[in-house]
């Protein structure tokens, strides 16, 4: 079966760009594991959520994704208070100071996921989806690349692209190399009913025992997304619910006061990932294949959606050259993600490794930036504009 890009992985990334594609009559073929998650027939919320930056919502709108959303469970972000682990430094940002209505929307993942597949499935004529499928066997020639699922079937097109997370199955074929480590962390998340409004801010304490942060979702909810190390994880795990939400309110200082949970807390590793490579001949990388940052910063899939609106933006505007898997063609989209790629990587790290520290000095130096920060507002108004994508 020929197509134009075979796209292995159909999470948030790769069917975002397999939509994008199919905007420019590309022929795609869309090769899924798992059939995504059903919305429930309850009004439950999902644990898992993201912060979906300005600019990919735009990204998103345009694909016919944003506008079918829910909005009533869709919260926008108007500001953000940052705290130090001596809980007097901060840093404040602030939509109105760069002259955006939001900074953020805070949207649940089955919400996103649905309405992709949703669309995905009214672009039939463009988008063939083969799910649920398995990969089991690629090979590439001068000319295009052959991709064999599990079921026997075999896909032949100009070029594939791996969107299959950290633990990459077209990375690991096509022998990339990648620098992968655990932060020896777990991310605890839960959402949560608050006595008082959070006022559409969101909030983030870099503690000791790692970062805590309260993102707004509609009416007095937040989702609370806990990056602590293995030992203090595995302990909110084991908390009864009281407990958990008592543990919860003083760490964040009770700044909305007493919580009640609403979702049962999960947990997932916590890892870094750089791919030394995003392409090869006949062959790309996005998303968490390429790139695995910390979520300290709430940016991994707006990274992630970046590399799918850049590599679209290369292949529908080729112009007269035919073939959309050429190298020269993929190392433009190299080029173009690398700056982004590497500023986040190197600011989540950082960050991270600085407030996992226990030096005196550097908690003193690190609680003293915070501060300094706050009074920039060019530096600040940088940092948020690279945030807004």
């Amino acid at each position: 079966m020929k197509f134009d890009v075979i796209i292995v992985g159909g999470g948030l990334v790769g069917a975002s760009l397999a939509l994008a594609l199919a905007e420019g009559d590309i022929k795609v073929a869309l090769v899924e594991t798992r059939d995504p998650p059903p919305l429930p027939e309850d009004d439950s919320w999902d644990s898992r959520v993201y912060a979906i930056s300005p600019g990919s919502a735009i990204f998103l709108q345009k694909l016919g994704v944003w506008q079918a959303l829910d909005r009533a469970r869709v919260s926008p972000v108007y500001d953000m208070a940052v705290f130090g682990d001596d809980n007097t430094a901060r840093i404040d940002f602030s939509a109105y100071d760069v002259g955006c209505s939001e900074l953020a929307f805070i949207v649940e993942n089955r919400q996103l996921q649905t309405a992709v597949w949703d669309e995905l499935k009214r672009k039939k004529k463009h988008v063939r989806l083969f799910c649920p499928a398995q990969c089991v066997l690629m090979t590439r020639t001068e000319s295009h690349a052959n991709l064999q699922l599990d079921n026997g079937v075999v896909l032949q097109a100009s070029l594939v692209v791996g969107a299959d997370g950290l633990k990459s199955w077209v990375r690991e074929q096509a022998g990339i190399e990648a620098v992968h480590r655990s932060y020896n962390q777990t991310g605890v998340v839960a959402n949560f009913k608050n006595e008082r409004d959070h006022r559409n801010i969101a909030h983030q304490w870099f503690r000791r025992d790692g970062v805590l942060a309260l993102l707004p979702l509609p009416d007095t909810m937040v989702s609370m997304v806990w990056s602590a190390n293995e030992e203090q994880a595995h302990r909110l795990l084991e908390l009864s619910e009281p407990d958990l939400c008592r543990e919860v309110a003083e760490a964040s200082s009770h700044v909305l006061g007493e919580m009640r949970l609403v979702t049962p807390p999960v947990a997932f590793p916590l890892n870094f990932l750089h791919a030394k490579k995003l392409v090869q001949p006949r062959l790309a990388l996005i998303g968490d294949a390429a790139h695995g940052i910390h979520p300290l910063a709430g940016q991994g899939v707006n990274l992630g959606l970046r590399d799918a609106r850049q590599l679209a933006a290369i292949i529908l505007g080729r112009g007269l050259q035919p073939d959309c898997g050429d190298y020269l063609l993929l190392r433009r989209y190299e080029r173009a993600r690398k700056e982004d790629i590497l500023a986040l990587e190197l600011a989540t790290d950082g960050l991270q490794k600085l407030f996992n520290t226990t030096h005196p000095t550097l908690i003193r130096l690190r609680n003293v930036g915070l501060e300094i920060t706050n009074r920039l507002p060019l530096l600040k108004d940088r940092l948020m504009r690279h945030a807004l994508g």
